[in-house]
Formats: structure tokens, sequence, C-alpha cells
């Protein structure tokens, strides 16, 4: 089994379910575990792409973490990918929202960018943090 990760960002949504299947079936996502309250709101997911986890669960469920982060406003979450342009054909399949095309970065690296139901963007690219130097 692999290693856990020591960083999973953690999200939260409207529509925790929405967005579990765009995650899963427009970016290829693993959901790992779901938990469901008595009111059939995502209390809590796992998702995993390669070796990486995020975290989430729907707006409103009275948490101390749903009420830290009342009003916050979107994130954006970086996943490194081997085929840019394969994952974007995935997307755009699904009709998701894509606010940059597959594009050559002066660094090196390919990406794109999306942006889900709820504003989050999500950034798919070459690039590999911690490989350079």
């Amino acid at each position: 089994m692999a290693e856990a990760p020591d960083i999973c960002p953690t999200l939260t949504y409207d529509d925790a379910k929405g967005a579990i299947r765009l995650l899963t079936e427009a970016f290829g996502f693993t959901a790992d575990a779901v938990y469901e309250g008595e009111d059939g709101r995502v209390v809590h997911a796992e998702l995993s792409y390669g070796n990486g986890t995020v975290m989430l669960g729907s707006k409103g469920t009275g948490s101390e973490f749903d009420k830290l982060m009342a009003g916050a406003g979107p994130v954006g979450v970086f996943v490194h990918v081997t085929d840019v342009d394969e994952h974007h054909a995935r997307a755009v399949a699904h009709g998701v929202e894509i606010v940059m095309p597959p594009t050559d970065q002066d660094y090196g690296s390919r990406d794109y960018m999306a942006r889900d139901a709820e504003g989050n963007v999500w950034s798919f690219g070459t690039y590999t943090p911690g490989a350079a130097g």
C-alpha cells in the first residue's frame, strides 16, 4: 500500500455529491471513502488521484470545520498528470468549464485549468512539485 499523503486539501461544497461526480467522472479521481449523514449530505469524503488525496464535505453540516469555512471563497488545487491533453479531453467530454486550455509554460510544464460548479479552480499539469533544483 502506498504511503498516505502528508498534505490533503479540504473543500466544502453546497453540492458535495455533484463535486464527487465531477472529480471521479471528469477528472479521474477515485472515491476512497464517502460518509453521509442521516440527512443524506456528505459529512466527509476522501478522493485520491495518484498518491494525493483531497477531502471534501457538504456545507451546512454544523461541524466546527464547516463553521470556520463559512463564507470562504473558492480555492485552487494543482494535480500532477502525465498526459495533459488526454486529461483535458476527458474533462471537456464531461462538460467541465475550461478556463485555460492546455498550454506550454515557460518553466517547462504543460497545464490546463478548469473551474468546478462552485468556483474552485483545478489545475492539471506535468509540473512535479519538488522535482526542481
